[in-house]
């Protein structure tokens, strides 16, 4: 069904489903509540361009702009997920400036996602927030708030680093295949560091990008998800063979973390720079794992 919409390129196979299109019309393609997880890091609104393309939603002119048109995608994304499994999205609230807003602050755009979803249908089902280094934050950004200048100048202006947020929804109903453990597969102790509400222990390095050995004149995909954030998300939430979903696939991560962790995977990206080099990635997988029989 999917090959009707605007897909300029696609490459399936008995794991994976990868599509270069716009994820709007590819998940029209979907069956009805076919997958079984959902995890992605979306647009991060017009924080960041990510392509010229008017069909980015990163291009929207306005924050609220991109919020209407989100709302097609979330309404896809709780058509196609199995009723009682999860979906799991990668967010951060984002600097306002005064040259764009107005003023200087932080807007709650994790706040904004989790409602678009409810609207939907969908249930807050749990978050856990995920610590990142200041310093790290202040060399990349210059965010005035995290200069050290600014507790002398005036510390009214001064602020926190904004973490990362894994937030997870759940689509109402019984789960027709339940997702289960055992003492080996998952012992006390990992359970009790999964469900601590603020992860310490991410390295904000491990990500496709630094792991896939791209060339400087590969394009730089401006902010991969940690590879042990998708992880554990997919150890938790999902059986061995399960549907693993991402409609904004960049790279490939969430799908190549999926393959490495025995699960089939579905991944939109309408970057085409972005999905060559998430085919190539999640390839590696797939030909790592042939090797690996002889």
């Amino acid at each position: 069904m999917v090959e009707k919409y605007s897909v300029k390129q696609q490459e399936v196979t008995d794991k994976y489903a990868l599509y270069n299109g716009d994820s709007c019309e590819v998940l029209n393609g979907i069956p009805d509540n076919s997958v079984h997880f959902m995890v992605y890091s979306p647009p991060f609104a017009s924080l960041y361009t990510y392509s010229n393309s008017d069909r980015d939603l990163g291009n929207c002119r306005s924050r609220s702009e991109f919020y209407a048109q989100f709302e097609f995608i979330a309404r896809e994304l709780y058509r196609t997920l199995m009723p009682g499994r999860n979906m799991s999205f990668h967010c951060m609230n984002l600097p306002t400036s005064k040259e764009r807003d107005g003023v200087i602050g932080i807007t709650d755009f994790r706040g904004e996602l989790i409602r678009i979803f409810q609207k939907q249908g969908f249930i807050f089902h749990s978050e856990v927030c995920i610590w990142k280094d200041p310093v790290t934050a202040m060399q990349r950004t210059k965010a005035l708030g995290l200069l050290h200048k600014q507790i002398k100048k005036d510390s009214c202006m001064s602020r926190q680093g904004i973490p990362d947020y894994l937030v997870t929804m759940r689509k109402p109903g019984d789960n027709p295949e339940p997702v289960t453990h055992t003492n080996e597969s998952f012992p006390v102790d990992a359970w009790q560091r999964y469900a601590s509400p603020v992860w310490m222990d991410i390295n904000q390095s491990d990500t496709l990008q630094h792991r896939s050995a791209r060339e400087e004149k590969d394009e730089r995909h401006i902010c991969p998800l940690q590879l042990d954030v998708i992880k554990r998300a997919i150890l938790l939430w999902t059986n061995p063979g399960d549907i693993v979903l991402t409609p904004f696939l960049g790279i490939g991560s969430e799908a190549y973390v999926a393959l490495e962790l025995k699960r089939r995977a579905i991944g939109i990206e309408l970057k085409e720079s972005y999905y060559d080099q998430a085919v190539k990635n999640c390839r590696s997988v797939v030909e790592s794992e042939q090797i690996s029989l002889f």
